[in-house]
């Protein structure tokens, strides 16, 4: 149980604005496990006006980034340090399994802190280079008061993915987690105000949409990162230019692992199929498409069906579980709608598509593979956010591709083959922002991850990713002035 009775604006802990309260409960056993306040526009003001105190006024602007950065690296050793209780705290609030938590909800974002933390001493903030008309300077500055906002279903991690590089630019931040996944982001304030982040930089707000749509539109915010659906990122988008604020969008996807005739599936399903059931099925990289050679469809489709048919699901807190319950009722009801939907269009369960026995008490949908798929199915088309796979049949290296391009959305996918020449041909065919080849790693946190198409804009991680939080100045020099970097 932890429940919190004060919001964490600015730096401290301070009584909200209202008395209305997030409580939490585990979609395991439906258990209250925690609770926070809900923050009101008058929150809102009050971080912002904190967090644009911080930037124009506050020590954190000034200091140097390898100062900046070590105040990642203490938050990513405090991390290490309680990983088990933060891994149970996320299972508890939206399911993950606590095994694939601790590498995936915990120990990805502490990579993600040291990545910045490192990139301080590294990064070019500041270049001089020979213009045209004479010496010029090109720094980089921090950005200003940020908006990150955040869905439930890898809460840490994407707050870790936006405070890491938002904090090392020198901005400041008012964060908003989802009101599913509120405890997390306010034990990640507790770390890093212990670390050293000076008061006023950061503010944690859980709140629904209309105070999310508060903060995009509030005016002393200066650029809006958001991670989440499709349909709200493009409410943001449209918001943010009608006021020429900068904003970044990671949203949904609907990736296609691509099988070649040539792949051995000993080898290539451990690799995929982790990849296409993570976290639930909750997450927007999944690689719920699975294209299959036409003359060997039946193969792949026994392999893959005998395989989800042995995933363990159960309390999401078990070290064995494999696939745990989904956030809320509404997301088991969603899915289980779209399990009818696929049905209706005259596709067919393979294994799954009902609750498991003995599961009475939480939101389990059983990991369910649909054959007989047809890509212009809803169920190969549209997000569902579920344990849910769709096997569709190709027929050439050709067809494979333009099925795969077949969507509106262009995050991730993967191709598996025999011939990693081969593979790399396809990769270089399908349009999204990040792709394996052979591989069970969909993202690297020192290389830039985005979307095309519906799945976003702007890149996060790597350099790319400090780079969404800076301004660029150019200086021009008098001749002969050649100042220190």
């Amino acid at each position: 149980m932890k429940s919190y009775d004060r919001l964490f604006i600015g730096g401290e802990w301070v009584q909200p604005s209202s008395s209305s309260v997030f409580e939490v409960h585990s979609p395991s056993t439906g258990e209250l496990v925690g609770s926070t306040p809900e923050a009101m526009n008058a929150d809102i003001d009050r971080a912002v006006a904190a967090a644009r105190e911080a930037v124009d006024h506050g020590p954190w602007p000034h200091m140097s980034p390898t100062e900046r950065g070590a105040v990642l690296a203490r938050a990513a050793e405090a991390v290490r340090n309680q990983m088990q209780e933060m891994s149970e705290l996320i299972s508890n609030e939206m399911g993950s399994p606590v095994s694939w938590g601790l590498l995936a909800q915990v120990l990805a974002p502490t990579m993600i802190l040291d990545y910045y933390a490192g990139l301080g001493s590294t990064f070019a903030f500041d270049t001089v280079k020979d213009g045209m008309l004479g010496p010029v300077m090109v720094t980089k500055e921090p950005i200003g008061v940020v908006a990150a906002i955040t869905p439930w279903n890898v809460p840490f991690f994407l707050a870790a993915a936006k405070l890491a590089p938002a904090l090392l630019s020198g901005s400041s931040v008012v964060f908003k987690p989802a009101p599913e996944t509120p405890l997390d982001a306010n034990v990640f304030a507790e770390i890093l105000a212990d670390a050293g982040l000076p008061k006023g930089v950061l503010s944690v707000v859980p709140a629904g949409r209309e105070v999310g749509e508060y903060l995009v539109n509030h005016p002393g915010v200066n650029k809006v990162s958001f991670t989440g659906s499709t349909v709200a990122g493009k409410k943001i988008g449209a918001a943010c230019g009608a006021n020429l604020k900068r904003f970044s969008l990671e949203l949904g996807g609907k990736s296609a692992a691509i099988l070649l005739d040539d792949v051995n599936l000993a080898e290539s399903l451990p690799l995929l199929l982790p990849n296409a059931i993570m976290n639930n099925g909750e997450a927007c990289i999944s690689l719920t498409r699975i294209l299959a050679p036409r003359d060997r469809y039946t193969e792949v489709t026994d392999a893959l069906v005998e395989m989800v048919r042995n995933m363990k699901v159960g309390d999401a807190l078990d070290p064995a579980t494999e696939v745990g319950p989904l956030v809320a009722e509404r997301q088991r009801d969603r899915v289980e709608n779209y399990i009818r939907i696929g049905q209706e269009e005259g596709a067919k369960i393979a294994v799954g598509g009902g609750r498991p026995a003995g599961l009475d008490t939480g939101w389990y949908v059983e990991p369910t593979v649909f054959v007989d798929v047809d890509n212009s199915m809803r169920i190969a088309q549209e997000e569902i956010f579920g344990p849910v796979l769709s096997v569709i049949p190709y027929d050439d290296d050709a067809d494979a591709v333009r099925i795969a391009n077949d969507s509106d959305y262009g995050l991730c996918g993967g191709v598996y083959t025999g011939d990693n020449d081969r593979g790399l041909g396809i990769a270089r065919q399908v349009r999204t922002g990040t792709y394996m080849v052979n591989s069970a790693i969909p993202i690297d946190f020192s290389s830039p991850f985005g979307g095309y198409k519906d799945s976003g804009m702007g890149r996060e991680f790597g350099e790319d990713g400090l780079e969404l939080f800076l301004e660029k100045k150019t200086i021009n020099l008098p001749a002969g002035y050649s100042p220190s970097v």
